[in-house]
């Protein structure tokens, strides 16, 4: 029997967007609402439930401004999800907190760092910012499976329609992947 190859397809690119009110209930909502989008598209809930917590609480506790919102933006595609969330604080990078045992924060960054594929900023225009991260979603293929250097985001074609880049590109600044100590709010 012959076998046919057919030319690659893409996956569908599945998006989510909310704006949150940048306080703690809004930080809970996003990780509650999440929790339910990911559910309604078959996926794993962790651990992109935990990484939008964590970048949510960062932007509630760091990227606040009275009486602006802060957006969360849901992305998957194959065996990816990218999770953003945007604040009106783009003057305030993230970078990663000495998060020592008797420390009351610096831990987050920490959490995304270990959970995540890579993550890293965006900025958006003036004042915006956005922090992402990519994590699996355990539709496919696994971690080991992808050679070093691998476009994980090769699905992520085109315009998010708000000036923030291409999603292809993910037009990232200050990426980091694993084991890079870059970006503590």
């Amino acid at each position: 029997m012959k076998q046919e190859t057919s030319p690659r397809v893409l996956p569908r690119v599945l998006p989510y967007t909310v704006r949150l009110s940048p306080t703690p209930r809004g930080a809970r909502l996003a990780r509650l609402l999440a929790t339910e989008q990911l559910r309604s598209w078959g996926l794993p809930v962790d651990p992109g439930a935990v990484v939008v917590a964590e970048l949510a609480a960062n932007a509630v506790t760091h990227g606040r401004v009275a009486g602006r919102d802060f957006r969360l933006t849901l992305y998957a595609a194959g065996d990816v999800l990218r999770i953003e969330v945007t604040d009106t604080r783009g003057d305030r990078l993230p970078r990663r907190g000495p998060g020592g045992p008797d420390a009351d924060g610096g831990r987050g960054l920490l959490l995304v760092d270990a959970l995540a594929l890579r993550w890293g900023t965006a900025a958006g225009p003036a004042p915006l910012k956005t922090v992402w991260a990519e994590v699996r979603t355990g539709r496919g293929g696994t971690p080991a499976a992808d050679p070093p250097g691998a476009d994980l985001g090769a699905g992520f074609e085109g315009d998010l329609g708000d000036g923030l880049g291409r999603l292809g590109e993910f037009g990232a600044i200050g990426g980091c992947g694993r084991g890079e100590a870059e970006l503590v709010f």
